[in-house]
């Protein structure tokens, strides 16, 4: 007889902020920025403290957590990449037993146009506009930093509500009065603390949530899985009133900064520093002063709709019967280490928040408690295969359901590392350093004490995160450390030799087609 505590739930609200990092939150233990929306998700669920991403940068981050699978799995390692058609994602696990995953917000998936064409998919069929589009079926496709295309109505609808002219998101989304009366650009730092001309009902995060709600009300008694992907608090850093200078006069925390005698920086950082100009600006600290109370504004308010999102599921009584996962793509370093933006494998950049829900009896024991075992983005989608009863695909899917966990009973043989991949070769650090396009690659592993960087033709990093959770020291090539350098570097081959490369067959099949043959009348070598 089947545990009723596991009896397969009805819905999923997959829930993805861009670039928000962890210790940004109240409930994370950020000293003024409350958000007490996603705090009540804490206290539903499961916090867990050491959530890490599989590439600190947009693309490649997003295709692991649809995936489930490592970056150098997919191949998607930069943002340019195109997403192979041949991948499978959460929405192709879900279609083989007759469901969905609708989409309101942000993929960033990079279509594979001239896979679509080697294959003689129409990108114009159901088929390839499934292909185009990740496998999510779009309400609304919004990726933000650039004007809307017509996979999204926000233009449409900034129109209707008094926004004209034929790009409404640069004239008034990401643009502000100054102080003469002219037009600041949210491109611009130095505009961060003004308030965006558009009215904060009609702002990208008003928006998809509007059709977040629209989608949930209008499902009635039909089952749904639904991406709410948000871009924000992803650049441009400028935010409607009165999110703009609800947090100028707070505490923003402080700023990490490593002493440039002892640091010993490596190579790929200081290129970073010197090539790339938000790392110049971020460097300095009353850039980092200015930008980020906006940064925090801008979560404020991803935190007010999201409230809106969980007042709808009771509205419709939904919460009892619904998976709720909160998480974001990668961090921001936000001026730390003298970086900013993301991409580098400090914590600011590839740890981040992840949350969840899950409403039934057996997860009470865990209900409202932070969980600080290792936990991956490509945990996602088995997570939500295992949340509604469906096949978990253990021969092409990396990561593991979560729920065990959840359920308090899932941490023994748990993983002891973590691990995340970067392609810097489309970044100017590539010419600081003198690279060819080819050799820009690194990869993390990171366990309890130690953070082990390998970056191809170069030496690597490392660090004791128990005496230096900062990253301050990087003790890549410092003597007396060889032995741990040794082990790390084992541990990360070991890893990649684990990838799921047999992605085409499972298990069962493998085990009815062992010496299939000779049941075929073949005898091999006999004599």
């Amino acid at each position: 007889m089947s545990d009723p505590r596991r009896k397969p739930l009805r819905n999923v609200l997959f829930v993805m902020c861009d670039q928000l990092r962890w210790d940004y939150l109240s409930c994370y233990g950020h000293p003024s920025l409350h958000t007490p929306a996603i705090d009540s998700l804490a206290a539903r669920g499961v916090r867990f403290d050491s959530a890490y991403v599989q590439s600190p940068v947009c693309v490649p981050s997003r295709m692991s957590f649809y995936t489930g699978r490592y970056v150098g799995s997919h191949g998607t390692t930069w943002n340019h990449v195109p997403f192979s058609v041949g991948e499978q994602t959460l929405g192709d696990h879900l279609a083989r037993a007759g469901r969905r995953a609708a989409l309101a917000g942000k993929t960033h998936v990079v279509p594979d146009r001239e896979g679509l064409r080697r294959l003689g998919i129409a990108p114009e069929s159901p088929e390839g506009r499934l292909r185009l589009d990740g496998g999510f079926v779009e309400i609304d496709r919004y990726d933000g930093h650039a004007p809307p295309g017509t996979e999204s109505g926000y233009a449409d609808y900034l129109r209707a509500h008094g926004y004209g002219g034929p790009d409404p998101w640069t004239d008034y989304v990401v643009t502000a009065t100054d102080e003469h009366g002219g037009r600041a650009s949210g491109w611009l730092l130095r505009n961060a603390h003004l308030p965006a001309i558009v009215s904060e009902e009609h702002s990208e995060t008003a928006y998809m949530t509007d059709r977040a709600i629209e989608f949930i009300e209008t499902q009635g008694d039909e089952p749904w899985v639904l991406h709410l992907s948000y871009i924000k608090p992803h650049w441009p850093l400028m935010a409607p009133a009165p999110y703009h200078d609800m947090f100028r006069s707070s505490n923003t925390g402080r700023i990490i900064r490593a002493d440039p005698g002892s640091e010993n920086p490596h190579p790929v950082l200081q290129a970073y520093r010197k090539a790339h100009e938000d790392c110049m600006s971020y460097g300095r600290e009353e850039v980092v002063r200015h930008v980020r109370p906006t940064y925090m504004g801008l979560v404020r308010q991803v935190d007010d709709h999201l409230r809106r999102v969980l007042d709808c599921l009771e509205r419709n009584r939904r919460m009892d019967d619904t998976l709720i996962v909160f998480t974001s793509d990668h961090g921001d370093h936000l001026g730390d280490h003298g970086l900013g933006e993301k991409e580098l494998f400090y914590e600011q950049a590839v740890r981040v928040p992840m949350i969840v829900v899950d409403p039934r009896p057996g997860a009470d024991a865990t209900r409202g408690t932070a969980i600080d075992a290792f936990v991956e983005s490509v945990d996602i989608v088995p997570t939500v295969l295992d949340a509604i009863g469906l096949d978990p695909a253990q021969h092409i899917v990396e990561g593991r359901s979560l729920l065990g966990l959840v359920e308090g009973h899932g941490e023994a043989g748990w993983r002891e590392a973590v691990f995340s991949e970067l392609d810097y070769s489309f970044r100017s650090a590539r010419h600081a350093l003198g690279l060819p396009a080819d050799g820009c690659y690194g990869w993390m592993a990171r366990t309890r004490r130690w953070k082990y960087v390998h970056w191809k033709g170069m030496r690597p990093q490392l660090f004791d995160m128990l005496h230096d959770p900062d990253e301050l020291l990087d003790l890549g090539d410092a003597p007396g450390y060889d032995a741990v350098r040794a082990e790390m570097r084992e541990r990360l081959m070991q890893w990649s030799l684990s990838r799921k490369t047999r992605a085409t067959v499972d298990a069962a099949l493998v085990e009815r087609r062992t010496e299939d043959w000779r049941r075929n009348g073949l005898f091999i070598g006999v004599w």
